[in-house]
């Protein structure tokens, strides 16, 4: 069973690609929102969504902003930082949430992770650990000099791969005074070991492409990406583990964006085959919530994260009966259980 898992998971992430772009669904919401209720359309007294764009290490970054319904500017707001999933983009599951943040009171503010999505940055899709952590601090920068936002009350909230980063950034910047994640994915381990530790044994023999795919970049020569070509409905069908059969059908089906592709450059796996999240985890001291879904195969790395974070006293670890690693992004009922719990975090802290 594990070498077939195994087998599964190398043939997924290391196939070489080019980005993906035909077979998405046609995008009607004229903010390039995917999910379900999103807004279509700035009116006043309600939630709104503000496009922003700013630069981050000379890099232009992609944000959409969410106020709440009302919004003043001069007036005073708590604020969470949302960081979106690996592969993911500001439109989908991230955007979800920063929408219903701002629906219970909270200016909200999701980006593009740099060199990924509507975010510049040349190669295309590099995935560096540091990148995304600076990504997280670059929010947080950004959305403590909006108006009406209260810095004193900033919140941070973590999807997937972002779980895991916002785990990362919340170690050392202390702006962020209450720190959750949902269906947090240790980004690191799991491009190191494999997903359920099905790759420990290729481990040196993926370290040795990373070197090579660098070495032939330092000369000038092709980019090589790992990730996937889009898959056909029997190919995510036959996936045997929830996260990816689910997570296919989610991107690539379901909730897909032209800018959402899981390729990365091979190359980053140096970086990303060395970072472990839950490494310092004793270093967050803010109060700290861990959700996850109590049917998810990716539960593993969420209850490791919460045993190694001993620095606060304030901290839970909230499971959502029923409930997939990828459901919670989308499906209602875990949608608003996890809203809920974030109401009373937030609430609470901030």
């Amino acid at each position: 069973m594990k070498g077939k898992i195994r087998n599964q998971i190398i043939t997924i992430m290391l196939m070489t690609t080019s980005m993906i772009a035909s077979g998405q669904n046609k995008i009607e919401n004229p903010f390039g929102l995917v999910y379900r209720d999103a807004i279509t359309e700035n009116i006043n007294g309600e939630v709104n969504i503000h496009p922003v764009n700013y630069k981050l290490n000379d890099i232009e970054i992609a944000a959409n902003v969410y106020t709440p319904a009302n919004y003043d500017p001069s007036k005073s707001y708590p604020a969470v930082v949302v960081a979106h999933p690996n592969g993911g983009v500001k439109e989908q599951v991230s955007g979800l949430y920063a929408q219903h943040l701002a629906e219970s009171g909270y200016i909200a503010i999701v980006a593009d992770a740099s060199y990924q999505g509507a975010s510049g940055g040349e190669p295309r899709n590099v995935d560096k650990p540091a990148n995304r952590i600076e990504d997280i601090h670059g929010m947080a920068d950004f959305i403590s000099q909006y108006k009406g936002v209260d810095a004193e009350k900033l919140g941070l909230l973590g999807i997937c791969g972002g779980g895991g980063y916002s785990l990362a950034a919340a170690q050392t910047d202390k702006r962020f005074k209450a720190v959750a994640t949902l269906s947090m994915f240790n980004s690191g381990v799991v491009r190191r070991n494999g997903f359920l530790n099905s790759q420990v044994n290729t481990i040196q023999e993926r370290l040795k492409q990373a070197s090579e795919a660098r070495a032939q970049e330092a000369a000038g020569g092709k980019i090589l990406y790992a990730g996937v070509a889009n898959p056909t409905d029997e190919e995510i069908a036959a996936i045997t583990t929830d996260l990816y059969r689910e997570g296919y059908t989610y991107y690539y089906r379901t909730h897909s964006h032209p800018n959402s592709t899981f390729r990365y450059t091979m190359s980053s796996l140096i970086d990303l085959m060395a970072f472990d999240a839950s490494t310092n985890m004793g270093l967050i001291n803010q109060p700290l919530l861990l959700m996850a879904g109590d049917k998810a195969d990716t539960y593993y790395m969420t209850e490791d994260a919460f045993k190694k974070a001993t620095g606060t006293t304030e901290k839970e670890l909230f499971l959502i009966p029923g409930a997939t690693h990828i459901q919670t992004y989308y499906v209602p009922e875990y949608v608003e259980q996890a809203m809920t719990k974030i109401n009373e975090f937030f609430g609470k802290y901030l």
